[in-house]
């Protein structure tokens, strides 16, 4: 039997044929799959069932799927599940929403099944490799390893959103040296992303509220550096 059946992906949608199609593909791949047609039902039997993969519509009645996620990150057993936002929702406010919320990825739809499939094999086999050392790294109480995207601080797991990861990888990574605020959008955001520089203050403020103040230091003037700590 292959490794993916031990895999867990939830689906929640309220639209049927979208369930149907995704359950029929990814099983068909090799997942364990699990369908829900409201966010109060999605939460419910994640609580239970412990998905890796949480696939994640936003137009959903009662509790849309920015409420569902932001409860789902409020779950202890659920912070490192990955959550993907499948949605019709094409707006800039409503990607910058889903990621706020916790989301790690956002797809518009139609779906194309082929397409997510390569995406979630891709993340499949991220998760299930072999970790790669030079992806780790320690510093002081914290310890950050981007195979799983995993943060730990004294040994307990914090959860981190994926733009506050990228952002301390980045500069954990390249600790000697100080990076204005848009450095920081180039290198973490990219260019093509159209965001504002108070953006960076504010992702280094969550940070320093998960992690502690010691570790990101203010350049007065100039930006941000990772500090060194024993």
């Amino acid at each position: 039997m292959s490794i993916k059946s031990d895999f867990k992906i939830l689906a929640i949608d309220d639209e049927k044929d979208i369930l149907l199609l995704l359950k029929y593909n990814l099983e068909k791949e090799g997942y364990f799959v699990e369908t829900a047609k409201s966010g109060k039902e999605g939460i419910e039997i994640a609580k239970k069932f412990v998905p890796n993969l949480i696939l994640l519509d936003i137009m959903m009645p009662k509790l849309d799927g920015i409420e569902t996620c932001i409860k789902l990150r409020s779950i202890e057993t659920l912070h490192s599940s990955y959550i993907i936002f499948l949605t019709a929702r094409v707006e800039e406010y409503s990607e910058v929403a889903a990621f706020d919320a916790g989301a790690d990825d956002y797809i518009t739809k139609p779906i194309k099944p082929r397409a997510l499939i390569s995406r979630i094999n891709s993340f499949f086999k991220r998760r299930f490799s072999k970790s790669d050392s030079s992806m780790v790294k320690e510093v002081g109480d914290l310890r950050i390893d981007k195979n799983s995207y995993s943060t730990y601080l004294k040994g307990m797991k914090i959860y981190l959103p994926k733009k506050e990861f990228q952002l301390l990888y980045f500069l954990i990574t390249n600790s000697t040296k100080v990076y204005s605020r848009e450095a920081l959008l180039r290198n973490v955001w990219g260019s093509g992303v159209h965001v504002v520089a108070r953006t960076v203050d504010v992702h280094i403020r969550k940070l320093r509220e998960k992690i502690g103040e010691k570790y990101i230091k203010t350049i007065k003037g100039v930006g941000y550096k990772f500090e060194e700590v024993d």
